[in-house]
């Protein structure tokens, strides 16, 4: 199992929302690609990047400082936030750099563009679903649609979509650990490389999650505030 970094983008800063509050931000570095050195140098191997700005708003204002985090380095990023047209697609993956994308509100309100994006790029297209009371969340966490989670899941799979990136708001930057019967129940169920996010703040979640048989684990507001070793982490995952 792979552990992944987050890096969470606003204003070219690296912070953290609590549960996907925009007014509950905190600032953790104001240099990410010196972040990306380090979690390299702990036995990262890839790093999840969310453009904030992006997911809120459907816009890139980060862009340019992502392209510079991919240059800085060779870990392999995935970057989601705002990404809703094909354009955007082909400028983090053609001009960026970068690996992968994550569709969030495109994947909902915009099928055509996951099938369209799949059949362009293939494994290089991931969905985020993010879950609030068993359903899905689109623009930033900010609006809850009426769409099973789970259903929404098989929809993905039909499409094509090999990787999905499943947050539980609720457990979001709490720290009170995963919501593991989700990822037991996502795993069993579909096969498909899930990124476990959400709540994963100690060694435990980790050995748990690796268990289940996900195949990753985001681990952001943990890392940053010292409840977790990020070395210890990639040592339990692997």
């Amino acid at each position: 199992m792979l552990i992944l970094p987050a890096i969470d983008l606003y204003e070219g800063k690296a912070v953290r929302l609590t549960r996907g509050d925009y007014l509950q931000i905190k600032v953790y570095s104001d240099d990410p690609p010196a972040l990306l050195k380090s979690f390299e140098s702990s036995g990262a191997k890839e790093v999840h990047v969310v453009d904030l700005e992006g997911a809120r708003d459907g816009t890139t204002p980060n862009l340019a400082l992502i392209r510079k985090m991919k240059q800085s380095t060779g870990l392999v990023l995935e970057v989601g936030g705002g990404i809703r047209t094909m354009e955007t697609v082909r400028a983090y993956l053609d001009e960026a750099g970068v690996d992968r994308v994550i569709l969030g509100t495109a994947a909902v309100t915009d099928p055509d563009l996951t099938r369209r994006a799949v059949k362009t790029y293939g494994k290089r297209i991931a969905v985020g679903v993010d879950i609030k009371d068993g359903r899905v969340a689109i623009r930033g966490w900010t609006e809850k649609t009426d769409l099973d989670a789970f259903a929404f899941c098989g929809h993905l799979e039909d499409m094509g979509v090999k990787t999905l990136i499943v947050t539980d708001i609720s457990r979001d930057g709490m720290l009170k650990g995963a919501n593991l019967d989700l990822y037991k129940s996502l795993v069993s169920e579909f096969p498909l490389d899930i990124i476990a996010s959400g709540g994963v703040a100690s060694l435990k979640d980790v050995t748990a999650l690796k268990s289940a048989g996900v195949y990753g684990a985001i681990v952001g507001k943990a890392l940053y505030e010292g409840a977790v070793n990020l070395d210890a982490l990639v040592e339990a995952a692997s």
